[in-house]
């Protein structure tokens, strides 16, 4: 499974790990590797009139007044949540 929220489209971030070894010397400087700093998804089910549907959505989405505001049932549902993800890396 991709590790994309299916709502807002995010994704990994690229960074660096950099391990402080307190040296004055070139040859000994600290290590800075690549490393992803990954999104926070959770699995969520939603109601539809259809049935359920679940998404991996982010925790900031989750947290937004736009997303409760479909779950409460006061704005319609995308249609492009209701679609199988389909991700394209």
């Amino acid at each position: 499974m991709a590790k994309v929220c299916q709502v807002s489209g995010k994704r990994a971030n690229n960074a660096k790990h950099i391990r402080h070894r307190h040296s004055g010397q070139w040859k000994f400087r600290a290590p800075k590797k690549n490393r992803l700093q990954h999104a926070n998804l959770q699995t969520v089910t939603v109601k539809t009139p259809n049935g359920k549907v679940r998404l991996t959505v982010s925790t900031s989405v989750l947290k937004s007044p736009e997303f409760a505001s479909i779950l409460c049932g006061l704005r319609p549902i995308p249609k492009s949540w209701l679609n199988k993800p389909s991700y394209d890396v």
